[in-house]
């Protein structure tokens, strides 16, 4: 068995939470508990899970709402401590363990046009809240490459340089998110590292998910976002960590994602060869489109040790077979900034 894949859930889990040393070494140098805010999401339990793979001799609090049973028991096996809270309640602050670093990934994506001040409050009140619980910790703090413009489909994408112009209340939230930890970092002296992350990949969800059960399905993909970005999860939960040594205040900013810009045509021809299927297409490639450049990320870090046609093989296996999938489409189309 690949140790990067798995075989089932179990295994799974544990390879996309498996640390690497570089990470055990950034950790090392780091003082203190840890806490996962936002822990019972898609990306969450294996970051917590990795975290404490990584560190076995501190405390890693993994708090959410947890609505999902499965999702505690598996991070409490891993020796993760759980607790359950909801972070738009400022009750709950008080109580909330210290923990001299922690790990955001608080937030709301899909659902956000049909209820605005919901997005509105998880993205930037919610943040609020924990710099001024946290004021005296390090925070690393997700955002996503959605805060930048569409731009050239055939250019690098876009880089920490590129001026923020977030298309929709969802992705103007997201650069909300950023703005509340940039001004608490400055008023705290506390050392930040924001982190835009475009489309982490895993078998059970996922760009490379949901090509896949289109084409098994017989339905359409559509061109006009022509290209995309794609990270194997595992990869991006070790940049995450270690963007923990680069934090300061004011923040750090770093784009998080694989390297290089991946045609959609390219990639549903690809995965249909796989699957032994022709992909059937509508519209045309747009000009344009949602892209990141991890030139820097990769210049302190690396690059990625999953390469994309590991990242399909397993994928498209893992699907094929009937596996579970969460049932989570990413919308990686959407233009309008509509989710």
């Amino acid at each position: 068995m690949n140790p990067m894949f798995g075989t089932d859930e179990r295994s799974l889990d544990d390879a996309l939470s498996e640390p690497t040393n570089a990470t055990k070494e950034v950790l090392s140098g780091l003082m203190g508990d840890i806490a996962v805010l936002g822990a019972g999401g898609k990306m969450g339990p294996t970051l917590a899970m990795m975290l404490k793979k990584a560190s076995k001799d501190r405390r890693v609090y993994a708090v959410s709402r947890f609505s999902d049973n499965g999702v505690k028991a598996k991070m409490e096996d891993a020796g993760v401590d759980v607790i359950a809270a909801d972070l738009l309640e400022e009750s709950v602050y008080p109580e909330l363990p210290d923990a001299e670093n922690v790990f955001y990934l608080v937030g709301m994506k899909f659902g956000s046009t049909t209820n605005q001040p919901l997005t509105w409050a998880l993205n930037c009140f919610v943040p609020t809240l924990v710099a001024r619980r946290y004021r005296k910790s390090r925070i690393v703090a997700l955002s996503t490459g959605n805060v930048y413009p569409l731009v050239g489909i055939n250019s690098s994408g876009a880089s920490e340089k590129t001026q923020p112009s977030p298309i929709g209340e969802y992705a103007q939230s997201c650069l909300g998110r950023e703005r509340m930890f940039e001004h608490f970092s400055m008023v705290y002296g506390m050392p930040v590292s924001l982190i835009r992350l475009n489309y982490a990949n895993e078998p059970r969800y996922g760009i490379v998910v949901d090509l896949t059960m289109k084409i098994l399905r017989d339905e359409p993909i559509d061109l006009t976002m022509g290209a995309v970005n794609l990270i194997w999860q595992r990869d991006a939960n070790d940049y995450i960590i270690r963007s923990a040594s680069i934090s300061q205040s004011p923040p750090a900013i770093l784009n998080v994602t694989g390297p290089g810009a991946v045609s959609v045509r390219e990639l549903a021809e690809r995965i249909g060869k796989a699957l032994g299927k022709l992909p059937e297409f509508v519209s045309q490639e747009a000009q344009t489109a949602l892209l990141s450049d991890a030139s820097l990320c990769f210049s302190l870090f690396g690059y990625p040790q999953t390469t994309l046609d590991e990242m399909i093989g397993f994928i498209v296996q893992w699907v094929k077979s009937g596996k579970r999938t969460l049932d989570k489409p990413t919308k990686y189309g959407v233009r309008d900034g509509r989710f």
